[in-house]
C-alpha cells in the first residue's frame, strides 16, 4: 500500500516537492562527481585554456562510461529491490 496516498492533498504536494528537491540535489551531485572524476583522469596539463583534442575525447568517453555505469547500477538496484519485495 502506498502510504503517501493516505495523506491529505497538501501534505502529498509537500512530499512531492521534497522528493523533487532531493532528486535535483542528487542530479547535481552526480554531475559534479562526473566532472571531477573525468577532469582528474583526463586533463594532464594547463598549457592552454582550451582542452586538447586528446583531453576532450577522454572527457567525452569518461563521462559516457560513468553515466552508463550509474544507469546500470540503478537498474540492478531496482531489480534487486523488486526481487526483495517479491520474496516477502
Amino acid at each position: 500500500m502506498n502510504a503517501a496516498a493516505s495523506l491529505p492533498p497538501a501534505q502529498q504536494q509537500e512530499l512531492m516537492k521534497h522528493f523533487e528537491q532531493k532528486q535535483l540535489e542528487e542530479s547535481l551531485m552526480l554531475y559534479n562527481r562526473v566532472v571531477a572524476t573525468c577532469f582528474n583522469e583526463c586533463v594532464q596539463t594547463f598549457r592552454s585554456k582550451k582542452l586538447e583534442d586528446k583531453e576532450e575525447n577522454c572527457m567525452n568517453l569518461c563521462a559516457e562510461k560513468f553515466l552508463k555505469h550509474t544507469q546500470r547500477v540503478g537498474v540492478r538496484f531496482a531489480e534487486a529491490q523488486q526481487a526483495a519485495m517479491g520474496g516477502q
